[in-house]
């Protein structure tokens, strides 16, 4: 039987509405049967997990760091992540993202334009030749993320402020560059 097709939908915490259009997407993924990996955290994770509760998915997993989730509004099957840094800090949670981008095939990705946590999944998934659809939440739009230039339409968007915090949590144009080189290697 071959293996189902996964999708790692995730987004900003600081967004706990879900766009129509966002829904809408959730909703097509439910209906063709893919297999949903989500992590636990407030906002966008929990706005997601209702949306596939209320389509009635079953095949969700929640990844949760270490043994209990914040949240699992549907009750679904945990896939538990025990991070090797102290509990509640940001590499205890990027442990599970990075498992869920290893999970999947590819990311439907929420972003507010400044969420470094959705950034990093996007560039996490890049990093594995895997491709985003990220719907950008503040100009109510789906940008794929497939290749560095994808990538940097997305970045475009962000404002210098929340650049700058990008670049000081997670080294941002030294992650892309990484992308870049490799991108480039693979092209010759």
């Amino acid at each position: 039987m071959p293996k189902r097709e996964t999708v790692f939908i995730a987004g900003s915490i600081a967004i706990s509405r879900l766009h129509p259009a966002i829904c809408e997407r959730i909703g097509k993924a439910v209906e063709r049967d893919l297999a949903i990996v989500v992590g636990d955290a407030d906002g966008a994770d929990t706005a997601i997990q209702r949306v596939l509760a209320d389509r009635g998915a079953r095949a969700v997993t929640v990844f949760c760091s270490g043994d209990t989730p914040r949240n699992n509004v549907g009750e679904w099957p945990l896939e538990h992540i025990y991070p090797d840094a102290p509990s509640g800090t940001r590499r205890w949670f990027t442990a599970k993202d990075i498992a869920m981008a290893e999970a999947a095939d590819y990311g439907l990705m929420i972003w507010d334009s400044r969420s470094t946590g959705t950034l990093s999944n996007v560039i996490e998934l890049l990093g594995q030749d895997k491709t985003s659809v990220v719907f950008v939440n503040k100009n109510k739009e789906f940008v794929k993320v497939a290749d560095i230039d994808g990538l940097e339409r997305l970045v475009d968007m962000m404002s210098a402020t929340a650049r700058e915090k990008a670049e000081q949590k997670m080294r941002l144009t030294e992650r892309m560059a990484a992308l870049r080189h490799r991108q480039g290697a693979l092209a010759l």
